[in-house]
Formats: structure tokens, sequence, C-alpha cells
């Protein structure tokens, strides 16, 4: 068995379920040995550095021969939960597929980051730079792990192997979440005069949300993002059937684009809520914001990204430039002046009952990503 899809099936083997998305779950600890022990197995220095109690990232390191340039390939190794899901954690090889939890996102990114430090390694090493490998902690929640990475790492340029479909992605959204609490006043459910329906006067911010969601999907679109856009999450309120509610609370989602900030989300709520009150100076409404993280966006020009594209000819592929929906650590480690790409393997499933990767995009990731960590490395700083 080719030794990228033997380390895949031992990781998706592995519960690494994040625990703070589901609370109990193991988290990423027997994962990360896994890591460790692949990566010292041909040689590489390894680094284990808890982000949280028991949630370690994992770091290895491959030296060349003389000073160069830093390559840092990234992936998380937590996962979503399972309900729902037969035998999750029992990989399935079928019709050159592997299905399992954590098969596409992003078990096979990092086995294949993994593989391709070994290939290099194996080959004859680097003449010269660094080649990071880092499995870091908790990107299905809130990224702990690449906040912790790139507070003690650094690199001249990375990839994040988050599943592409072996599409270069240059860029990804943002998101934003935010509570929205509306009040109203308790009272029998008989007695209307004294009651306000909380819920009700939700229902005044949930048409002005969708309003703004379809507004959004009318703008001129981002050229590689689409666009922006907006949901209801999670929605409560009242007590029991006879009783006027006086609280309800909303929790929504915002997804952003690289030229608007994760602040955005809150100001248009604040401005609904403001509307609201001039139109009836009973309504009371409050938002906060929840937690958010910024889009991220390389120029295409940018010569990672042209270097990727060459390296994808040269291992027989055809590479494709492009921006991705979902949101990933690459943003956290652009941010922090690490210009980052997005390339890895395709599949389907993110997060459903039935998820897998396809098997020749690993190899030819692994190659891809082998090709590059020389090419980059070793040319000239």
């Amino acid at each position: 068995m080719d030794p990228a899809i033997r380390l895949l099936r031992d990781l998706v083997a592995i519960n690494s379920v994040n625990p703070t998305l589901v609370p109990g779950a193991p988290g990423e600890a027997e994962a990360a040995a896994a890591v460790a022990a692949a990566m010292r197995g041909f040689g590489l220095d390894v680094q284990i550095n808890d982000a949280a109690p028991g949630r370690p990232n994992t770091i290895g390191i491959l030296e060349g021969r003389r000073q160069g340039r830093t390559l840092m390939f990234c992936g998380h190794v937590d996962t979503v939960g399972v309900a729902g899901m037969d035998a999750p954690f029992t990989p399935v090889h079928k019709d050159g597929r592997l299905y399992g939890r954590g098969a596409e996102d992003m078990k096979s990114g990092v086995a294949a980051m993994i593989d391709a430090a070994r290939v290099v390694a194996e080959s004859g090493g680097l003449d010269s730079g660094r080649l990071i490998i880092a499995a870091v902690v908790d990107e299905e929640h809130s990224s702990i792990g690449a906040d912790a990475l790139v507070a003690e790492w650094s690199a001249d340029a990375a990839v994040v192997t988050e599943p592409t479909g072996l599409e270069i992605a240059v860029g990804h959204k943002g998101f934003a979440w935010v509570e929205v609490e509306v009040r109203g006043r308790a009272a029998h459910g008989s007695r209307p005069a004294e009651g306000e329906d909380a819920i009700l006067r939700m229902g005044r911010v949930l048409r002005h949300l969708e309003a703004l969601d379809r507004d959004l999907q009318t703008r001129r679109p981002h050229p590689l993002l689409g666009n922006g856009s907006l949901h209801a999450s999670i929605i409560e309120g009242g007590r029991e059937l006879s009783s006027y509610p006086d609280c309800a609370r909303l929790q929504m989602e915002r997804r952003t684009l690289p030229h608007e900030p994760v602040s955005i989300a809150l100001d248009e709520v604040r401005a609904i809520l403001e509307g609201l009150r001039l139109e009836d100076s009973t309504f009371r409404g409050t938002a906060r914001g929840v937690f958010g993280r910024p889009a991220y966006e390389l120029p295409a020009d940018h010569e990672l990204p042209q270097m990727l594209a060459d390296v994808v000819r040269h291992v027989g592929g055809s590479p494709r430039i492009g921006g991705a929906s979902f949101w990933t650590d690459a943003a956290v480690l652009g941010h922090a002046g690490i210009p980052s790409v997005l390339f890895g393997p395709g599949g389907a499933g993110l997060h459903s009952t039935e998820e897998y990767v396809n098997l020749d995009d690993v190899t030819m990731c692994r190659n891809a990503l082998a090709e590059l960590a020389r090419r980059f490395c070793n040319s000239s700083l």
C-alpha cells in the first residue's frame, strides 16, 4: 500500500472529534501521537506543543544542508462529530475512495503533506532551506491550534492542505457569529394588553435579515469567492404555551469577503435594531458579537501559487487557481505574515454522514507538495 494511503487509513481509524464541538469527545491527542511517530520514523525533528491542555500541535522540521527559505505545510487533525454515521472510524477502501470521518476533511491532506516530507527526506533531503510540517488542533471550532502555531513559528510561505480537489485556492471567505436578543413582556396568554410577544418581535428582525441576505446576493461578486451571505442558525424563546414570551434569542452567521471587516456583521445587525426601535419605541433589541475570523486572499500572481501551478503540471496535473467558500487556518497564517494557499485532495461529504476522499488525489497531492518543497526551499532568498 502506498505510504500516504496507509498513514491516511491509520489516521481515519483514530477518533479525534473536537471536544469543543462535542463535549466529552477525545480530541486530538491520539492523532497527534500518530503523526509524531510517523514523522520521527523518517528522521524529522519533532516538537509537540500544547495549544490547550491535552490538545497538542505536532511540528516536524526537515532542515536543509545550508540556509535558505522556509516552507510550511499545515493541516488540522480534529474532526467534526459523527452523529448518524455507521462505523465512522473504520476506514473503508472502495472504488478508488477511502470512506470515514475525516477522510476528506482533512486527514487526507495531513497524510499527503507528511508523506511529501518523507519523500523529500528519503530522496536526499533539502540542499537548502527548511520544511515545517504542522499538524494543528481545533480548526473545526476556533483555531486555537493555528493561533498557537503562528505565535511560535514562521515561514516564507505555507500550503494548507484542506480539501480543494487539487485546485490552488488563493483565498477564502471569513465568518462572524452574532447573537441577537429581543425583549418582550411576560403575561398570561389571555391578556394581550399586558403582554409583548418577544418571538413575534424577533420576526421583524428576521424579515430584515432576510432582506439583507437578498441584497448581499445581488451585489457585485468577488471574482473568486462570489457573494457574502448570512443565515439564521439557532433560535429560541418562550416558556410555555399559555404565556407571552418575554425573551427571544437568535444566533446567526455572516460569511464575509476579503474587503469586509469581521465587525460588519454586528454593525449591520445593530443598524437593523435601531431602525426597528425608530419604527416602534416599545421595541427592545440588542446584539453582541460572539466570534469571528476575517477572510483571506493572496494575489493570484504571487510566486507561491504560480510555482505550485508549475509543480502541478510537472507531476501530471492540470492546475486551476480559484477560491474556497469555507474558512480555513490559511487566514491565521496569512494575517500573521505567511503567504498561504490551499491545496489538497478532493472527495465529498464534508461534515456529512458519508465522507470520502479520492485516493488518486492523495498521491497526486503528495507528489506535488514534495516537488514544491524542493523548488521553493532550494530557490534563492
